[in-house]
């Protein structure tokens, strides 16, 4: 399986790339829990990037909780727990009529949900 692609002519940064490309294959099953996920060495030849470009990009998969290293193993994807979106759609839902009542149409609610979506993710 081919598990990263880099888009150099993109403006994501090469390692948020690969960070976004393993979260995407975890989201649908590509990767599972307990699957390895190739060296860091493999990862840069076979891209042709600089090899601290991807140890970047597994650093932050192992802050965000989506990996573990395990030392003289590799590197890990670890058991994901569902997020409660009956949670999420209710903040969703008062933060949607909050915004209304403030007098917030359609198109601004889309245009503050496309900001935040490019600031953190």
């Amino acid at each position: 399986m081919t598990l990263f692609r880099v888009d150099r002519r993109g403006g994501t940064a090469v390692y948020a790339q690969l960070v976004q490309q393993v979260r995407q294959a975890v989201r649908v099953g590509r990767l599972r829990p307990g699957d390895r996920l190739p060296t860091s060495r493999e990862v840069a030849e076979g891209l042709g990037i600089n090899p601290n470009t991807v140890l970047k990009a597994y650093r932050e998969m192992e802050a965000a909780g989506l990996v573990e290293a395990r030392q003289g193993s590799g590197t890990y994807v670890l058991d994901q727990r569902p997020l409660d979106l009956g949670d999420l759609r209710e903040e969703l839902a008062a933060w949607v009529a909050r915004a209304t009542a403030a007098g917030l149409d359609r198109a601004d609610l889309h245009a503050l949900l496309d900001e935040a979506c490019r600031v953190d993710g």
